[in-house]
């Protein structure tokens, strides 16, 4: 952690923004805000904070969405921030994958506290939201998926299947494992699932000319996908 961290608040009440930033900036933190959850992400994926302070009512799409879409490729801990204090609200948001879940109004010295906390058990190391290899990109933020830059349309099925060999690019993904995160623990059976999707993913990304394919089969296994420039960032 640098010696003045950085915390992104999102959230789309210059009141509560206002707030915020005297408490965190007396403590030592730089603050950078939101006011959506689109430019939240994008503020996470451009600006890269120690820590996310987001709430789950905003303007453009539910905080549990932004929390999910950032939980694709980043583990930057999020503590959630906001007026529903129900158990039900709580626990959806741990479930999708919030570090902890302070209710408005707050008390400065718990929230600091917290964010310490969870801030100490944030896993290192840098993380991306985008993969490239060779003619394939994916912006796990927006879920756009381009081949040699036109964008392919997929079904959310086969977008999920396409993220899970992505996020384990250059490794075989065996069958279950690929159904299990796909379709769910129930169908770890239903290969006829795998087989109809892949063949429909290989019709949208892959090029008949390429001389080496992105998504190879190995018998018995599973799938890999390949990387035959290396794994990869968009600039």
């Amino acid at each position: 952690m640098s010696e003045k961290p950085t915390a992104l608040v999102i959230d789309d009440e210059p009141q509560i923004r206002k707030l915020i930033r005297i408490v965190l900036e007396a403590e030592g933190y730089r603050m950078l805000d939101s006011d959506s959850g689109r430019q939240g992400l994008s503020d996470i994926a451009l600006r890269r904070p120690e820590v996310v302070i987001l709430d789950l009512g905003l303007p453009d799409m539910d905080g549990l969405v932004v929390l999910r879409r950032l939980r694709e490729w980043s583990r930057v801990p999020v503590l959630i921030l906001s007026v529903r204090d129900g158990p039900e609200d709580k626990v959806a948001a741990l479930d999708a994958g919030a570090d902890d879940y302070v209710t408005k109004p707050f008390d400065s010295t718990e929230l600091l506290a917290r964010l310490r906390a969870i801030q100490r058990r944030a896993p290192y190391g840098t993380e991306e939201p985008y993969f490239q290899a060779g003619y394939l990109a994916i912006d796990f933020n927006s879920h756009n998926v381009t081949v040699k830059g036109h964008e392919v349309k997929l079904t959310a099925t086969a977008y999920a299947l396409l993220k899970v060999l992505a996020q384990h690019a250059g490794k075989v993904v065996t069958h279950k494992q690929l159904l299990r995160e796909v379709w769910g623990p129930n169908a770890e059976e239903q290969s006829q699932y795998l087989r109809v999707y892949m063949t429909h993913l290989r019709k949208k990304i892959e090029i008949p000319e390429a001389p080496e394919k992105l998504l190879r089969t190995e018998s018995g296994i599973g799938y890999r996908l390949v990387l035959p420039t290396g794994k990869g960032i968009r600039q």
